[in-house]
């Protein structure tokens, strides 16, 4: 219990995908102009890091059975752009709303690296199949906090009275920049 309770807010706090591992920076930015779409975004990736970390462990365990683990990066991303296609065919069919709303970003999860990174980080740290979902899961929770996070601050900032060379994306990075230093401020933190 205290594993997975550790690997929870370690993937939600101190080690961030986004805001301290600084992984899937590109859907972080596009697709957080507006709380209710990065939610979704946040929501989409949650399911296929927590999908991939499962699938992907199995794929792993054949992998090594075979002797083919120099394989694992090429068949991790084939597992992940095959969740992806089904993620996106489901929002195409249940929430064309949503679906519309992510646009290009809903396909870049296949190439987006915390997927990757969670994945390969369950790997690495030789965790079980239900830390690895546990840590696929948090990983995913933990990019929603920091993508909901980000669309609110951006959301008030964008209607700041600020000098005109800073409106835009120059105020996005910075904006970033500082909600990144905060998440930081967890990275010495013991769970027990």
């Amino acid at each position: 219990m205290e594993a997975i309770l550790g690997i929870l807010i370690s993937a939600l706090l101190s080690e961030n995908f986004i805001l301290v591992k600084f992984y899937g920076i590109c859907p972080f930015m596009g697709v957080s102009k507006k709380i209710d779409t990065a939610l979704g975004m946040g929501m989409a990736v949650t399911f296929v890091m927590a999908l991939a970390s499962a699938a992907c462990y199995g794929i792993n365990l054949i992998l090594i059975a075979l002797e083919l683990e120099y394989m694992q990066t090429v068949v991790f991303i084939l597992a992940i752009a095959s969740i992806v296609q089904v993620v996106e065919m489901f929002l195409k069919k249940s929430v064309p709303a949503l679906y519309k709303a992510l646009g290009v970003y809903l396909p870049l999860i296949t190439t987006n690296c915390a997927v990757l990174g969670v994945v390969l980080v369950n790997v690495q740290e030789g965790y079980s199949f239900l830390l690895s979902v546990v840590n696929g899961a948090a990983g995913g929770l933990g990019f929603t906090l920091a993508i909901v996070l980000f669309a609110s601050v951006r959301e008030r900032v964008n209607k700041a009275d600020c000098p005109e060379c800073f409106r835009g994306f120059p105020l996005a990075l910075i904006s970033a920049g500082l909600l990144a230093l905060a998440f930081m401020g967890f990275s010495g933190m013991r769970i027990f």
